[in-house]
């Protein structure tokens, strides 16, 4: 200490200034709008680390509205854009971009006020007309969430630079509930950028410069989107909702689910947030990292082992429920997967709308035995094989294959174990030949109440994509679904859901494994606040919809508190 206090003019200066430059540095970290120097950090165009929140996904987001679908392209989404309304952790629906609403008597019409002032992330101010253009974009090119909208919406209106109007085709009990999935684009942005494409006038719609570029007005904006690396989004500093002071500068979604990379990462604190997906031996060993805890919170998801109802012999019902039968649900709770809960029927126990009095079925070779003699297939099952394709990206569910292949033997029936990648495996299940016989995908929550599994998952607009490779489509299912749905009164339409999970079972299109809670490494220091996990360790609920648990505007990042 002597040495700094000796009388030294020239050194002090030098002391001083080197100094006032750490500051000046410091201070220019941050997130704001043009001042991140993707150079900076740890080399990957990632600033400081003390002001960024950092999680691993199964892939880079796709930020494009009308297209992103998946967990992280929709944690990139509810970041970057604005939705008319939001869910909360309490289940309500707040307003958001819209202040105000009201739905007509016989609940075909929709009218929002909205929020004056919101401004896109270059300055133009959000209207009814951008609100307008989002949804006709998203019907157009029927991707993404376009399923929750297509046979709903008959036109959307700009009643004035503040109003708009949305006219259904029919009633539509949980309208409310699914708007939050119509992310708001900025019309003149987007039609700036348009090149040649199968959209008519429209050309491409945008897709190809919004494949790394953003035209929202959400509490974070896109920097830097490197295709099979990561997503890097910087704060908005004009944000309509305003910053708390210690809410984070960046985010950044790093594409991978490498055990042994996400294990260094979190070590060198290059990593706050790892995926869902780690393995149950993974976790573990995150765990005994010192600072690294495991969170654990109930989403509304189902592990669901899907059968193609359309391709022999899954496509014979009493071959299905023998399967049902087969299944060792003990030794996966047990065994595998100790954090979850039995499942029963296709909807979480928790969601509103969820039939308590279902059949579940029970790990029973004998049942197994007298459904099997009841199917087509009785006299010769060895003769069609079983095909049960995992996916790489969660290598436990090769632990279920296994165990679904050792039990389903005792029936006669022999089980081909394949693998793919998540990619791979939605282009397989596009059409119902080449959709495996048996296939493990975990179903997200939309919305918080039974209809939205029921009819993301069994109706037959669902079919050819992840949500459904069960190929149900059933008329007497897809009407009672769509009946249900158009029914305003809450507890008629509950009531309604509870016949449909009833007939779903006898169908037995899915062996429902159990209700998936979300688990995850985590930097749990005080550093770090995570407002899910806080409200979990005081036993308050959180939201069941996909992905409103990683708003990152809400959270908290102290950096003098990080340890080194």
């Amino acid at each position: 200490m002597r040495s700094l206090c000796a009388p030294n003019k020239r050194v002090l200066m030098m002391g001083i200034i080197a100094v006032l430059l750490v500051l000046l540095l410091a201070g220019c970290g941050g997130g704001s709008k043009g001042s991140q120097d993707s150079s900076a950090g740890d080399g990957q165009g990632v600033p400081a680390r003390e002001k960024i929140i950092i999680l691993s996904a199964s892939d880079v987001p796709n930020i494009d509205p009308g297209v992103g679908q998946d967990y992280g392209s929709t944690t990139a989404l509810i970041n970057m854009y604005d939705t008319l309304v939001f869910p909360d952790h309490d289940g309500n629906i707040k307003p958001w971009l819209a202040t105000d609403w009201k739905a007509s008597e016989d609940g075909l019409t929709w009218t929002f006020q909205l929020r004056q002032g919101v401004k896109f992330h270059n300055g133009d101010e959000l209207t009814a007309e951008d609100v307008v253009f989002s949804m006709e974009r998203l019907l157009a090119m029927g991707e993404g969430f376009a399923f929750l909208f297509t046979d709903l919406i008959k036109e959307a209106k700009a009643k004035d630079a503040y109003t708009v109007e949305f006219t259904l085709n029919k009633p539509f009990g949980p309208f409310l509930s699914i708007i939050n999935r119509l992310f708001v684009l900025n019309k003149k942005q987007v039609l700036a950028n348009l090149k040649p494409g199968p959209y008519g006038e429209m050309g491409d719609y945008g897709k190809d410069w919004l494949v790394t570029n953003d035209a929202g007005s959400g509490p974070y904006m896109v920097k830097e989107l490197k295709m099979q690396e990561h997503l890097y989004a910087v704060k908005y500093d004009d944000f309509w909702g305003g910053w708390d002071k210690d809410a984070p500068d960046a985010f950044k979604i790093v594409g991978t689910t490498e055990a042994s990379t996400l294990r260094t990462m979190m070590t060198r604190r290059e990593l706050d947030i790892t995926d869902q997906w780690q393995t149950e031996e993974s976790l573990k060993g995150l765990e005994q990292i010192n600072g690294v805890g495991i969170a654990t919170f109930s989403s509304g998801a189902m592990y669901d082992i899907m059968l193609n109802t359309k391709k022999p012999p899954t496509d014979d019902v009493h071959f299905r429920k023998a399967l049902c039968y087969a299944f060792d649900y003990k030794t996966v709770l047990e065994k595998l997967f100790p954090a979850q809960t039995p499942a029963i029927g296709p909807v979480d126990s928790a969601v509103p709308g969820h039939n308590p009095n279902l059949y579940q079925y029970t790990f029973n070779i004998e049942k197994a035995k007298e459904e099997l003699a009841k199917s087509k297939y009785a006299n010769n099952p060895g003769e069609y094989p079983v095909e049960f394709m995992w996916n790489t990206v969660v290598p436990d569910q090769e632990k279920i294959a296994l165990l679904f292949q050792s039990t389903v033997e005792q029936l006669g029936i022999n089980v081909n174990i394949t693998k793919a990648p998540w990619l791979s495996y939605i282009d397989l299940v596009a059409s119902p030949e080449t959709t495996p016989n048996v296939s493990i995908v975990i179903h997200d929550l939309l919305y918080d109440e039974a209809g939205a599994m029921l009819e993301s998952r069994y109706h037959s607009k669902s079919t050819g994509t992840f949500q459904q490779a069960e190929w149900l489509q059933d008329p007497t299912i897809d009407a009672l679904i769509e009946d249900a749905l158009s029914t305003v009164n809450k507890e008629e339409r509950f009531a309604k859901y509870q016949v449909i999970q009833e007939k779903i079972v006898d169908l037995a299109p899915t062996i429902w494994a159990f209700e998936q809670a979300e688990r995850r490494a985590y930097q749990e220091g005080d550093w770090l606040i995570w407002p899910t996990i806080e409200r979990v360790k005081q036993g308050l609920p959180v939201t069941r919809v996909m992905p409103y648990n990683f708003y990152f505007a809400d959270f908290k990042v102290y950096p003098e508190k990080m340890p080194k």
